[in-house]
């Protein structure tokens, strides 16, 4: 398949498929298991049903606050639940902006409108958040401090950095996004590629979303497991029942997964050989 002549819509769409679809990536849904509410078919309905909101964020019709709620609320269609809101978070700007340098020059133009929609947004979602945070999103009287404050959408995303994996992309210039990418580069092409990526990222990186749901210390005790998969070459698909057993699901890793794969498709990387 000749990936220039897919828009930008169609390689994001792309990467939220492929992403769900290769197997095993340790306690996320794949083609081999699912959750109790949510399935392989909830997130692929997701990447469907998104299509309308990729293709005003490839035409910059609208703003990155608007476009990210609209995503959320297109997901909600199905039953399953939240599935790729961290995703929408790197997705938008990056086919805003058509690269990363122009996802950054979107993102460093968001105003206090765009922070009030992403958190009209996240109140869709069951997205766990620090309850030390004085940003909750369970606090109405949030949006009141963002407007008093004058935050943007970025400065929100600075707020949270120190403590989640996808706002951290949008301060460090989609720094992993850009590793990830070149891991499936020099990866080789399909779904082993993007398999190698995500463990490769598993092991290396502190999964904020375990962070939130188990503690830090599972999160490392995820981490450590991921290391020794990969330096002893083990089969992956042990820890995959480790985490599952647990209910232990690297979400924020898969996001970052998605924003790499959309990412390594617009510079040629091939899925389908």
């Amino acid at each position: 398949m000749n990936h220039q002549k897919m828009s930008r819509s169609e390689l994001a769409q792309m990467a939220m498929m492929l992403e769900v679809c290769a197997y095993p990536k340790p306690g996320n849904v794949d083609r081999c298991h699912d959750y109790p509410d949510t399935r392989l078919e909830h997130f692929l309905a997701s990447a469907i049903l998104v299509r309308p909101v990729f293709e005003r964020a490839e035409r910059r019709d609208g703003k990155v606050g608007e476009l990210i709620r609209e995503a959320v609320e297109h997901t909600t269609r199905h039953s399953g639940g939240n599935t790729h809101f961290g995703a929408y978070i790197l997705l938008i700007p990056l086919i805003m902006g058509g690269d990363i340098r122009g996802a950054m020059e979107v993102v460093s133009q968001t105003d206090t409108s765009d922070a009030v929609e992403f958190y009209h947004a996240f109140s869709l979602t069951s997205v766990r958040m620090l309850r030390s945070d004085e940003l909750d999103v369970n606090d109405p009287m949030t949006i009141g401090r963002l407007k008093e404050r004058g935050m943007t959408l970025l400065d929100v995303m600075r707020h949270s950095a120190p403590n989640d994996l996808v706002a951290r992309e949008w301060t460090s210039g989609f720094a992993l996004t850009r590793r990830a990418a070149d891991l499936l580069h020099s990866s080789g092409t399909g779904r082993d590629a993007i398999v190698r990526m995500f463990m490769t990222l598993l092991a290396t990186e502190t999964d904020t979303f375990i962070v939130k749901k188990h503690g830090s210390a599972v999160a490392e005790e995820v981490r450590r497991r991921a290391e020794e998969v990969l330096e002893r070459n083990l089969d992956a698909g042990d820890l995959d029942e480790w985490c599952i057993e647990r209910e232990i699901n690297p979400g924020s890793i898969a996001d970052i997964a998605i924003a790499a794969i959309y990412v390594a498709q617009g510079e040629g990387w091939v899925w389908d050989s």
